[in-house]
């Protein structure tokens, strides 16, 4: 890892709210900060300065929406997302930064495009009903794809915030629910690609080193992500959501 300048540290930084604001507010905003770590450090480098950022994240996510998790959603996700993580090890053992840019932005804009061709063809949900929990429609099959994904990208480039923001959604999560289960979600496989990471040599004293000086940004995103959630309304949510993934998808390809 190079020396980083003071405007490369700033953007870091500012990336590191937003990871705050995604995990309590919009979860698909978090591809701006995969992009923005992507930009400033090595591709391959910046996936395991990122994770120790996510998992802190995590922690104040599931601390403040704990409750409004769907389990048997979680339980149908993990057996797939196993395979995913274990095929983006595999995958990362030879990938370079360019081949890790190229798939995960293509496989981004493509997920985006499957959500919004699916939103198009069946109504919008409900406007603003109370916003519990559970899904209005799920699928083996589509759950074990969306694992499967969610798994190898959030492996390869912690991008598997999006995938899993646009199954919960095509599932027709509300904004507690999406945001309880999204949480729990990402604690536990983000902890557990801890000893994957570090055994490629992608955690390591001097990625820890940055961490310490960018988690505390964490918080300040978090809490402005949790005064902001109540106030988006269900429409604009999706929308920002699927928004920030082309966004994110974009960014990695155009690279």
């Amino acid at each position: 890892m190079d020396t980083i300048t003071l405007w490369q540290l700033a953007a870091l930084a500012a990336a590191s709210m937003l990871v705050g604001f995604s995990k309590t507010a919009v979860s698909g905003a978090n591809t701006i900060s995969l992009a923005v770590f992507a930009a400033v450090l090595p591709a391959r480098e910046s996936t395991g300065v990122l994770l120790p950022i996510l998992i802190a994240g995590d922690i104040i996510a599931v601390l403040v929406y704990r409750r409004h998790a769907h389990w048997p959603t979680l339980l149908r996700l993990f057996p797939a997302v196993a395979v995913g993580v274990v095929a983006g090890t595999v995958f990362m053992v030879w990938a370079d930064d360019d081949a890790v840019r190229t798939s995960i932005g293509a496989i981004l804009l493509f997920m985006a495009g499957v959500t919004i061709w699916r939103r198009r063809a069946r109504p919008e949900p409900a406007a603003e009903q109370d916003d519990e929990d559970g899904p209005t429609r799920g699928g083996r099959l589509k759950a074990r794809s969306y694992g499967v994904l969610g798994g190898f990208t959030t492996m390869v480039a912690n991008a598997g915030g999006p995938v899993m923001s646009l199954y919960l959604l095509s599932a027709g999560f509300r904004k507690l629910g999406f945001l309880g289960t999204s949480a729990w979600f990402f604690l536990i496989v983000n902890t557990s690609k801890v000893p994957f990471s570090v055994g490629l040599g992608l955690i390591d004293a001097r990625s820890l080193l940055l961490d310490a000086a960018l988690v505390l940004f964490v918080i300040p995103g978090a809490y402005l992500g949790r005064a902001c959630v109540g106030r988006i309304n269900q429409k604009l949510f999706d929308r920002i959501v699927i928004g920030a993934t082309v966004l994110g998808g974009l960014q990695l390809l155009l690279r």
